[in-house]
């Protein structure tokens, strides 16, 4: 359902697997008898035009029924908890120049790498809460 890496892709606006997490989350909030009619048509064969071209912004997200709002909002604190650490130790080492002077190039850009991925993902629970 999700590609072979089983994960979605999350810019600063919008999702950029969007076709992705659209299908997986219209799936996965069915009942059992959307479902079975959905495996019967092999899937949405029928999808409207405007559907197809709309992109999966922010704001759409915030908009998503309920179940789909709970089960993004799940997923991200699932990912959050997979880190090592939280968004505030993140900041806190970045604002700290001489405990981030002392790590490595290479720690300085997985540091503001995974600060970066916490933040976007934090913005996400703000707005599917």
């Amino acid at each position: 359902m999700v590609g072979e890496e089983g994960a979605f892709v999350l810019g600063w606006d919008e999702v950029l697997t969007e076709e992705e997490l659209s299908t997986t989350l219209k799936v996965l909030c069915m009942s059992e008898e959307e479902f079975k009619e959905y495996k019967e048509q092999d899937g949405w064969e029928d999808d409207s035009e405007e559907e197809k071209n709309s992109t999966l912004s922010y704001e759409a997200l915030s908009r998503l029924k309920t179940p789909c709002k709970k089960l993004l909002y799940d997923s991200v604190l699932l990912t959050l908890e997979s880190y090592g650490s939280d968004l505030k130790a993140e900041q806190d080492l970045l604002n700290n120049k001489e405990a981030y002077e002392k790590l490595s190039r290479r720690e300085q850009q997985a540091l503001h790498v995974r600060y970066g991925q916490k933040r976007i993902l934090h913005q996400l629970l703000e707005l599917v809460h």
